[in-house]
């Protein structure tokens, strides 16, 4: 049995490739989103309860190789995940998609980290938050911004700073309906983290077109040593020699 660690656009796809190919799988979400689309193999929902509760789940689980296909941003899960995996010799990879490079005409700026933002967006600045509720917490040092954060589903509580506001959207979004989005909201700039995916590069090029600039957060480092793979077909060629019923 193979276990999927899920979350991303890309490991509900290859969920379905795995199931069409017979190949024995559990997803596991984190319980993030509310009404997560569904995937093709049976799937469970929420943490694990720390490494004490991952390590009972794959003995209980029976899991002979793991796939963490979370988001690129992910990088406690992955460390987490690649360690115990290592130690109980346990086969493990880590399918993350490429990042996304800039095209003539983006404008871009690469920062390490939220911390890195105050330096390169000016006071007064509109931004348009495209990093998620999660990411709220890392902006306080942008106080002196308007802040306009995008999310998936309805808030439940106030904006966390006096200075922004809420905007809902599930994606995948088209390029035509960023154009119309970002067009309304008038953003100076619009702060991403290189995430990568075909689905979400819609954004960036609606951001080259209206003149936006960009707040390129770099992705978190990789554990050295791990197993990897960044095309699909790769990745299921994987599975499939881990774990083919």
């Amino acid at each position: 049995m193979i276990l999927l660690l899920a979350g991303t656009t890309e490991a509900r796809i290859l969920a379905g490739y795995m199931a069409e190919a017979g190949i024995k799988t559990v997803a596991s979400l984190a319980g993030a989103t509310r009404t997560p689309l569904a995937m093709a193999v049976e799937t469970r929902v929420g943490g694990f309860g720390g490494d004490a509760g991952f390590e009972a789940y794959l003995d209980a689980s029976g899991i002979t190789a793991v796939i963490d296909a979370t988001h690129p941003f992910a990088a406690q899960i992955t460390a987490r995940t690649a360690r115990i995996c290592a130690a109980r010799g346990l086969p493990y990879l880590r399918y993350e998609r490429p990042g996304w490079r800039s095209r003539p005409g983006d404008a871009w700026h690469e920062v390490a980290d939220y911390a890195g933002l105050s330096a390169i967006i000016p006071v007064g600045a509109r931004v348009f938050l495209a990093t998620g509720r999660q990411s709220l917490t890392q902006m306080a040092h942008l106080a002196d911004r308007q802040l306009i954060c995008r999310v998936i589903d309805p808030p439940e509580a106030p904006f966390p700073y006096p200075n922004g506001e809420y905007v809902i959207g599930r994606p995948p979004f088209s390029e035509g309906k960023e154009l119309a989005v970002l067009g309304a909201l008038k953003p100076d700039w619009m702060v991403v983290k290189n995430a990568g995916g075909a689905s979400g590069r819609a954004k960036l090029d609606a951001a080259r077109q209206l003149g936006i600039s960009v707040a390129m957060i770099a992705r978190p480092a990789v554990p050295a040593g791990i197993e990897r793979r960044e095309q699909m077909l790769d990745a299921l060629e994987w599975a499939a020699a881990h774990g083919r019923t």
